[in-house]
């Protein structure tokens, strides 16, 4: 009973989380989002959370390019007239990070011309994201010690997904967007591991993940009367940190990064197979100094 309930909730907790900040850290997000003529959030009809991740600044003062990199959630509720801009955009390659069972329940209908490729793996899902024991006996201290501990495992998951994300990159097959259901979880760690590569400056990195607080609406995801999320049965306080973009989450799998031997730049090489003139080769690639 309790792994199939768990189940019934996994794809919600990815899908919908909330805006767990207070006003000081939304505005800070939204100053982040809106410092350029850019739009951070692409200004499509079924997007979900689909960012540019462009005019980051790096620490050697370049600026990570607009139009390039992309990080998403589920495709599914794309229409004929967000194709026509994806198209336009040109990208030409989609990293879904979902598992069989999210591609199934989701599926992405791309129009078949000029459709990108589309890069995903058949495996199931690890739920140890969820506390363990009964859902009636979770606490908000214990889902929030879940979902942190979750972050550094999630590293290890998708190593093989984010390997091949590099090499796409690394290829030059961009604009290149990445997703996975709702654009946090998974595809946080991706952006985290992309932006600290480029040579983006942790608190930027951070701050990036955050705004899925910001552009994500989780009353659209979870729903009402009999089409309600299971996550409804659930006491409110447990509920929030399930759903929560909490930098406690992303701090989790960059300590893992930080701890590494050789710091960030040894754990891009060793975990992910970047040697310095990949990282140099990335970087000229999707940096620009206008």
């Amino acid at each position: 009973m309790r792994r199939h309930l768990l189940r019934l909730l996994a794809p919600c907790v990815l899908l919908a989380p909330v805006a767990a900040l207070g006003p000081v850290a939304l505005a800070r997000q939204a100053v982040v989002a809106s410092a350029s003529a850019h739009p951070r959030l692409l200004p499509l009809e079924g997007g979900r959370n689909f960012r540019d991740l462009g005019g980051y600044r790096t620490s050697d003062g370049r600026t990570v390019k607009w139009g390039m990199l992309y990080r998403s959630g589920s495709m599914h509720g794309l229409t004929e007239a967000d194709f026509r801009t994806l198209d336009k955009l040109g990208i030409r390659t989609v990293c879904d990070l979902r598992d069989r069972r999210e591609r199934a329940a989701e599926p992405v209908h791309w129009p078949n011309a000029d459709m990108p490729r589309v890069l995903s793996d058949d495996y199931d899902l690890d739920l140890r994201f969820l506390p363990a024991g009964s859902p009636k006996e979770w606490t908000p201290d214990k889902v929030r010690t879940a979902m942190a501990a979750s972050y550094p495992r999630m590293l290890e998951q998708f190593n093989g997904q984010y390997r091949r994300m590099f090499a796409e990159l690394l290829a030059g097959h961009a604009p290149l967007a990445f997703n996975c259901s709702a654009g946090k979880d998974r595809t946080g760690i991706a952006a985290a591991l992309l932006l600290t590569a480029l040579g983006v400056p942790r608190a930027t990195v951070i701050d990036d993940y955050l705004l899925t607080n910001v552009y994500l609406d989780p009353a659209k995801l979870l729903g009402s009367g009999a089409g309600a999320s299971p996550l409804a049965a659930l006491p409110p306080a447990v509920v929030q940190p399930l759903l929560a973009a909490d930098r406690s989450y992303i701090e989790a799998a960059l300590a893992v990064v930080d701890a590494h031997p050789g710091g960030a730049e040894g754990y891009l090489q060793d975990a992910l197979g970047l040697s310095k003139g990949d990282l140099n080769r990335l970087r000229d690639l999707y940096l620009t100094r206008g």
